[in-house]
């Protein structure tokens, strides 16, 4: 099969093409370009030179309702969408254009709305000193040079993907982009490309492992130097088993949002204290406050405001010691500079009175044999207010993991009602769905 690798010297020649028409089209520095199509290496490119012309991609999901593609565009008011791959390619036949020698602002993603309307994240436009130091933190983190070919796995307009393409690309490297995630095509594009970098969520680990172990496959991961996952709690058997596949040395973890990047965790710092998602990145800190809301301060560059709503902005932020800091609603802890997430604060089930939180009860039964995966969600309850329920994925009976619980759960944190599924309802980066829940 043909797998076309994206080079950084191509792509910049396709940026410098991609800026000059949407020039032509009167489309100008702070001008939103909506992209509504599927992953590609010209998608990678096609925000590359928007951005280091100024102009802000909007990327989308291509999968997005009428309804709900309509609302974000009404918000957004585009100078140019994208929808066709014909009108993407198109750009690529475009005057030459000079660049700006880094990325002028981040995409402009917009939250998932799981527990509301959507929101677009807005970095504002940088200055160059700025625009270079986003680019050379992620780079020093991550470790992006010119000898780099990441391998694209996840929907690439979401922005962890979106990220670590374009910062390779930056750093001299090449990318290729998986149409789709099919365990055994990634396995042959493995064989084939010998990729160095990939970013994943834990549900691509799963499905990747069940295809190893029904099929008798082997993967040869040696050339992957790094392996990053994030986007979802990842489950200790398929994390151990990623250490073991991929090796310790080359597993990641990191924890952050749409609205901004938080920890690091390298799977060593993990096994020396399980259930940790590592400490702050650098130039960040993380704080706990007195409801256990966690709040990271950012550099100017990491800066952000929610596109239109002033309101919501101004409840994401507070001034600390150590600067301007965010929060995305999530509770957790910090012990000795490790942060511990707890659950988010839209997940938290108040059962007659007593706090639960869905992700002490996952991890709590997610290593019960059989089980494959569990996510625990509330219902309305006439008595209780709000009864914890559960769905699983696997070949284990109910009575196991109600024994289970009864181990190692207060009786308010038990599971009422359990529901055998076929799969979990997910968002494209691996978040689980909670209000599609049985």
């Amino acid at each position: 099969m043909s797998r076309p690798v994206l080079t950084a010297e191509r792509s910049a020649a396709d940026q410098s093409r991609i800026a000059g028409a949407l020039g032509a089209r009167g489309i100008g520095e702070g001008d939103r370009v909506v992209l509504s199509v599927p992953g590609s290496p010209a998608y990678v490119s096609t925000v590359l030179g928007a951005t280091r012309a100024g102009i802000v991609p909007v990327p989308l999901d291509p999968r997005l309702t009428e309804h709900e593609r309509d609302a974000i565009l009404a918000d957004v008011e585009p100078a140019l969408i994208i929808d066709d791959v014909d009108q993407l390619t198109g750009l690529l036949t475009g005057p030459e254009a000079p660049l700006a020698p880094w990325p002028r602002c981040r995409p402009m993603h917009f939250t998932s709305g799981t527990t509301g309307r959507p929101k677009g994240v807005w970095s504002g436009l940088l200055d160059e000193d700025d625009a270079r130091s986003l680019v050379m933190e992620e780079r020093d983190l991550w470790g992006f040079h010119a000898g780099d070919l990441n391998l694209v796995i996840s929907p690439v307009y979401h922005s962890a993907p979106l990220r670590f393409a374009t910062g390779t690309l930056l750093a001299g490297g090449s990318v290729a982009v998986l149409g789709r995630f099919d365990a055994q095509d990634f396995i042959e594009a493995v064989h084939d490309l010998r990729p160095t970098s990939m970013f994943c969520v834990p549900a691509h680990l799963q499905r990747l492992f069940a295809h190893l172990d029904e099929s008798g496959a082997r993967l040869d991961a040696s050339s992957l130097r790094l392996v990053a996952h994030a986007g979802a709690p990842c489950p200790e058997p398929v994390r151990r088993r990623a250490h073991a596949q991929f090796g310790v040395e080359t597993v990641w973890e990191f924890y952050g949002s749409t609205e901004g990047q938080i920890t690091a965790c390298p799977a060593g710092t993990w096994i020396e204290h399980p259930g940790t998602v590592g400490p702050a990145r650098p130039g960040r800190s993380v704080s706990v406050d007195h409801d256990g809301l966690l709040w990271c301060s950012v550099p100017p560059w990491g800066t952000f405001t929610y596109w239109r709503d002033e309101e919501k902005t101004a409840a994401a932020w507070r001034e600390t010691p150590d600067g301007p800091a965010f929060t995305v609603g999530d509770l957790g802890r910090v012990e000795d500079a490790l942060v511990f997430l707890d659950s988010r604060r839209s997940d938290l089930i108040i059962t007659g009175g007593v706090n639960v939180y869905p992700a002490e009860v996952e991890a709590a039964l997610e290593d019960v044999p059989g089980l494959q995966e569990i996510a625990v969600f509330a219902r309305p309850d006439d008595h209780w207010g709000q009864r914890v329920c559960a769905a699983y994925v696997g070949d284990v009976d109910e009575q196991s993991l109600r024994e289970r619980a009864d181990a190692r759960l207060a009786p308010p944190k038990r599971p009422k009602t359990y529901e055998r599924v076929d799969l979990l309802p997910r968002t494209a980066t691996g978040k689980v769905r909670r209000t599609e829940l049985p």
